[in-house]
């Protein structure tokens, strides 16, 4: 490993403490404080760690923590996309794969590579390490809406249709958390915090 290349990787590593200033729109557990993307990420990793138990898959743990660890990133050049936003397509922006060119050109062309290939991967869905990746990144703010009185899905009278269309997802890495999910949005209606009814 050269100087050169440890200096690449120093000017990442400061790059990337941008991703503490991003504020996404779900608060923190029973919270009035909005969760930041680096926030976000460390707890996917943990969440990662934690339920790879029931992935309906084998997976490669590691890759796994590489993907939810990376995926969001490129929000400190493009900004957080609110998943219930009506007016920007929320997968794979051009404005995306712009950041993610720069954020991971700056480390040393190998590693480069790598992480592009992580963020495509992820961004695809399509193996089963990606699949559960997504699991976990659609599961977090879920539980975190469900603590919160409905948090955005109230706040921005998003109703239950569309909440289960974007949550299903988690179904195609694990079928158990999929069935603990379906469960919380249940209950979540019978509470009155999620409306199954179209918003006035």
């Amino acid at each position: 490993m050269s100087t050169n290349d440890l200096l690449k990787q120093v000017a990442f590593i400061k790059e990337i403490d941008k991703l503490k200033y991003i504020q996404r729109r779900t608060k923190l557990f029973h919270s009035d404080r909005h969760e930041n993307d680096a926030e976000h990420s460390w707890h996917l990793a943990m969440m990662t760690l934690v339920l790879a138990e029931h992935a309906d898959k084998a997976i490669d743990v590691l890759r796994v923590l590489k993907m939810v660890l990376i995926h969001d990133l490129v929000e400190i050049d493009a900004g957080d996309t609110f998943i219930y936003d009506t007016s920007k397509n929320h997968s794979n922006t051009e404005e995306e794969r712009l950041a993610a060119k720069r954020i991971f050109g700056l480390l040393p062309e190998k590693q480069a590579q790598e992480f592009m290939a992580i963020w495509e991967e992820f961004e695809a869905g399509i193996t089963d390490d990606a699949k559960f990746a997504r699991t976990m990144d659609r599961f977090e703010p879920l539980l975190q809406n469900a603590s919160n009185g409905g948090g955005t899905w109230a706040e921005f009278k998003v109703e239950y249709q569309k909440v289960y269309d974007k949550k299903k997802a988690i179904k195609k890495g694990s079928t158990s958390i999929w069935a603990y999910a379906e469960h919380v949005l249940n209950e979540s209606v019978e509470k009155g915090i999620l409306r199954k009814d179209a918003p006035r």
